[in-house]
């Protein structure tokens, strides 16, 4: 990816700014950088997604409506931890792709998918939660199943919809005697690429990260003055907040961040040498977008619906069983 943005830089020359072309960094550091970080992440998020979806499936019936979203948040980690062992062979091979068109277009398509389809549960999560706390009797019918399968439902096709142009939009390129597999900052077709980033990163990102602060700083408010609330109560509200916001401004920020600047920079006539700090910080930050996953698995536990105490049993489950 290091290389694929870089030469991406010389396509767009500025008369008002001749300076140095940027020329292509290989960026050895963090290649390393990227295939240990997606290894670690794949590593315990591979066995950690399907036990937890084990759990959700065997250990936690009858279902809630939140249950049912951290079911379907799960599932959608898997997808993308499954295409992680492709990204690793990618960066570790010198960003040589060797998989064929359609398997980059897939991988890249999960990653955003993972991305926003993640981002998009995780606000519908944290509206059920606010609801329920605001107006615990107006709201009982969220408490319904159904809800919660509309509602996933709607994610779904929402998200597969929305990142359909990416079929259109990832290209694989072949340079310097290799084949890449570009992600949306460096697609050939730069103005529709710039366009539709901004329109993710608008709607997908800002609008649910406003969203999902709204809601747990007025939860947090509601429960600090509620007289009768009991303090394991909040206490568990308050660890929710924390870990959910940490997933958005610490994983997801960062990440749209650095490309929205590396996307506007690529029409602006500065230097190279601004032009790569940003595109390093961006390369940076993009394994931060997929620690969301680990986040994810925190969150099963701290979200309570029995989790923790499923998890014990599941593990004696399995004990009894390899005895007999």
């Amino acid at each position: 990816m290091a290389s694929e943005c870089t030469s991406n830089f010389t396509a767009q020359p500025s008369p008002a700014n001749q300076l140095t072309s940027c020329k292509n960094e290989d960026f050895l550091q963090v290649k390393f950088y990227l295939s240990v970080l997606y290894s670690l992440i794949f590593l315990v998020c591979f066995p950690g997604n399907i036990v937890t979806i084990f759990v959700y499936c065997v250990k936690m019936r009858p279902w809630k409506s939140s249950t049912i979203i951290m079911l379907n948040l799960a599932i959608t980690d898997l997808l993308y931890v499954v295409t992680l062992p492709f990204f690793i062979h990618y960066y570790a091979n010198g960003n040589d792709w060797i998989f064929g068109d359609f398997m980059c277009k897939f991988i890249q398509f999960c990653f955003y998918f993972n991305m926003y389809s993640g981002i998009i549960f995780l606000s519908c999560f944290s509206i059920f939660r606010f609801l329920v706390v605001v107006h615990p009797m107006k709201c009982l019918f969220l408490r319904k199943r159904r809800w919660a399968v509309v509602t996933c439902t709607v994610v779904w096709m929402i998200s597969l919809v929305a990142l359909s142009p990416l079929a259109i939009l990832i290209v694989p390129s072949h340079k310097q005697n290799k084949t890449m597999c570009p992600d949306l900052v460096a697609a050939e077709d730069f103005d529709t690429s710039r366009w539709y980033n901004w329109a993710l990163t608008v709607f997908a990102f800002f609008l649910p990260l406003l969203t999902v602060t709204l809601c747990y700083v007025l939860i947090i408010c509601i429960l600090a003055t509620g007289l009768n609330t009991q303090a394991s109560y909040k206490q568990k509200a308050r660890r929710l907040t924390v870990l959910l916001l940490l997933v958005f401004y610490v994983c997801f920020l960062p990440f749209h961040v650095f490309q929205g600047i590396l996307l506007e920079l690529r029409v602006q006539p500065v230097s190279c040498r601004l032009k790569k700090t940003v595109l390093f910080m961006f390369i940076i930050t993009k394994p931060l977008a997929a620690l969301n996953t680990f986040g994810n698995l925190l969150l099963y536990v701290v979200s309570g619906d029995n989790f923790q105490q499923a998890i014990p049993s599941l593990f004696k489950f399995c004990t009894n069983k390899s005895l007999k």
